[in-house]
């Protein structure tokens, strides 16, 4: 200290004698443990009462001042010296100190210009102070020269170890990650000074994790160091890394952070079954749709890696049921599909596969990611009730049907091992159901009124059976009767009611198709037969009925010939299909003609030649024959009337004789007689 204030003095005298222009900068020096200012004397008087007083020059000269932090000693630490060239040691100048911290932190020595910190500083809160200094005079407090403004830095030691801002940490990686997988990036910061020594310069290490994971010492960046890590095996990995100051050298201080890392799934396991057979059982009175039992398949992954499918292999015995999966239990449930029944089969086996709903093609080569295992449902004996051998039924019953009649039946029967015996009855729920009566034991239902169509043309009943040995135990049934209009008029066979044969006909040829029409309503849906009447044989023709209300008349031989016999006349029988059915019966008449060979005729009989236009020979036949008869019952007539003339004269003549003539004048006996002529009176 000595050393170095004896060459400021030194120096300071140089500048005194030999500089003589104003100085325009602060040069630079070291004094005492800091940059201490510098004064150079100024021309000219000091003092404000002498004549010719001159302007003042300044002459502060000094760098910045440095303060060592965390100072411990017992004494306040010395930090520079101030000095000025008015200062001539009489002690007729006084320092001053003011801004940050003076006269708290800092204190200065009035007459000689000495600083010192008064308490130890911290960098790391405030690296410099800026103060303002200034000389003023002694006794009067006048400024001797302008004040002036430097900085006290706070000189850093390595007194803060590094920090992490979020400890602890945490960070995933997918599990069978290869090595050098990118984890995470760490940073610690160092509150000391990086542009002084090594306070700040920072070195990462792990000091818990190997050998999983490592840290890049210069970046703090954590990467996998083994491959293919299992997060069934072990999930969650405890790194602690350091990071110490002064770069790592022995002294240096270091802090710490934990980091945890959890693996994160990857879908590469397969769900398993832990049994190869599943055993339920199921009453066979479950209803369709119902819950029979679950199963369930383990993954080992987690999350979406373990959303499992259940499906039932084709084949076996599987088409009775259904599977479903339940998302939040990842079990399968298995629905029944169809009806059991106990008496038909017992028990049901099957297959059911389990699968990974979201595969992951980089570990496919591991192995199916499937499971499958056999269930075998067992079905359990259930008292039931009697069952109907279909599930409605439909019957058609004609009007005016007599009271008492049979119209249809309906059957049920206990499919129980007991076997019990079943009674029917109908649930009267309307009035109109009073209609109908069913037998308690056969099941056979009938009229208990007349129906009639047009009140009501459909009945809709219920039927009940009941199992004898538990009444309990019933079920029903609908029954609809359809009734149906009474067949009233018998189809009539259309035009024409003639036709011809050829002369060159061949044996089995259809000379003519006929068909037929009924006034029943409705038209649409009847069924005509034809046929040729039983009681009546022929020869010549018959009728084939083709099926679809049409039929044709065949012929049985060859070789008509006109000029054997001109006409041939078929009955044709039609009948319908109404209840009750009607038929009736219609005469064709057959000419035989000349024909070409296509079937087209030449010429006919000569009688039909003279014909009326458009009159068929059955037509003129029939004029013919009502000609006759017409003739008949005119000589009859004619007959009659002259046998009954005669009779009248026979009954006159008898009348005459009976006659007898009274009167008064006595008779002359037989001369009387001559008075009279009797012929006369006979006549």
């Amino acid at each position: 200290m000595i050393t170095r204030n004896g060459l400021l003095l030194v120096f300071w005298f140089l500048l005194a004698k030999g500089l003589q222009a104003r100085l325009h900068s602060l040069p630079q020096g070291m004094m005492g443990r800091g940059h201490h200012p510098r004064g150079v004397a100024g021309l000219g008087q000091r003092r404000h009462g002498m004549a010719g007083v001159q302007r003042v020059k300044r002459g502060w000269v000094w760098n910045q001042f440095f303060v060592l932090e965390e100072y411990m000693g017992s004494e306040p630490q010395y930090v520079g010296k101030l000095h000025t060239d008015l200062d001539r040691g009489d002690s007729e100048v006084k320092y001053t100190l003011s801004g940050e911290g003076a006269g708290t932190i800092f204190s200065i020595d009035p007459t000689t210009g000495d600083i010192h910190a008064l308490m130890g500083l911290d960098r790391e809160e405030k690296s410099y102070y800026t103060l303002r200094a200034q000389v003023v005079d002694m006794h009067t407090g006048r400024a001797l020269e302008p004040e002036s403004e430097f900085i006290i830095k706070v000189q850093d030691i390595n007194d803060n170890e590094p920090k992490f801002l979020r400890s602890p940490y945490t960070a995933s990686v997918p599990e069978m990650s290869p090595g050098g997988t990118f984890v995470m990036h760490v940073t610690a910061t160092d509150s000391d000074d990086p542009t002084y020594g090594n306070s700040a310069r920072i070195v990462y290490s792990i000091l818990h994790g190997q050998p999983y994971f490592s840290v890049d010492s210069k970046t703090g960046v954590i990467r996998t160091a083994l491959p293919n890590m299992d997060r069934e095996t072990k999930e969650l990995y405890q790194v602690l890394i350091q990071a110490k100051d002064m770069g790592g050298q022995l002294g240096g201080l270091a802090g710490t952070t934990t980091i945890n890392i959890t693996l994160s799934d990857v879908n590469d396991n397969p769900p398993r079954f832990p049994k190869s057979i599943f055993h339920l059982r199921v009453p066979e009175s479950s209803t369709v749709g119902s819950a029979v039992g679950k199963i369930k398949a383990h993954d080992l992954d987690s999350g979406k890696n373990a959303e499992v499918e259940y499906s039932i292999v084709p084949g076996d015995e599987g088409n009775m049921f259904d599977i479903v999966t339940n998302r939040h239990s990842q079990e399968g449930i298995i629905v029944l599909r169809k009806h059991l029944d106990y008496e038909i089969k017992k028990s049901y086996i099957f297959k059911v596969e389990a699968s990974n709903a979201h595969q992951d093609s980089r570990f496919l080569h591991l192995g199916p990611f499937k499971d499958t295992a056999t269930v075998k449902v067992n079905v359990l004996d259930v008292d039931e009730p009697p069952v109907f051998t279909k599930t409605y039924y439909t019957i058609d019953a004609y009007e005016d049907t007599p009271v008492g009649t049979i119209i249809g039946s309906v059957t049920a029967q206990d499919l129980d091992a007991s076997n019990s015996a079943v009674r029917y009855t109908v649930e009267w729920k309307r009035p109109a159901d009073s209609c109908f009566d069913i037998d308690s034991v056969e099941g056979t239902i009938s009229t208990n009124e007349v129906l009639d169509r047009e009140t009501n043309r459909q009945h809709n009943i219920t039927v009940v059976a009941t199992k004898v040995n538990n009444p309990l135990l019933f079920n029903m049934v609908t029954v609809t009767v359809d009734v149906l209009d009474v067949n009233e008029f018998p189809p009539e066979l259309d035009i024409p009611f003639d036709t011809f044969v050829c002369e060159n006909a061949k044996v089995g040829q259809v000379i003519q198709t006929i068909s037929a029409t009924d006034k029943d309503i409705p038209a649409v849906g009847q069924r005509f037969f034809f046929k040729s009447p039983r009681e009546i044989r022929n020869r010549n023709f018959t009728v084939r009925d083709f099926g679809n209300n049409t039929a044709g008349i065949v012929t049985k031989r060859a070789g008509f010939q006109r000029r054997v016999q001109q006409y041939y006349v078929m009955p044709v029988m039609v009948e319908d299909s109404g209840y009750p059915a009607q038929s009736s019966t219609g005469t064709v008449t057959i000419r035989v003609c000349a024909c070409e060979t296509g079937g087209f005729p030449l010429t006919c009989a000569a009688e039909a030649v003279f014909l009326p236009v458009g009159l068929s020979t059955g037509a003129a036949m029939a004029i013919l024959l009502c000609m006759v008869i017409l003739l008949v019952i005119v000589l009859l007539y004619t007959g009659l009337r002259r046998q009954n003339r005669k009779e009248a004269l026979m009954s006159s003549k008898e009348d005459i004789r009976d006659n007898v003539i009274h009167y008064d004048d006595e008779g002359g006996g037989e001369e009387d007689t001559r008075a009279f002529d009797m012929g006369t009176l006979r006549h």
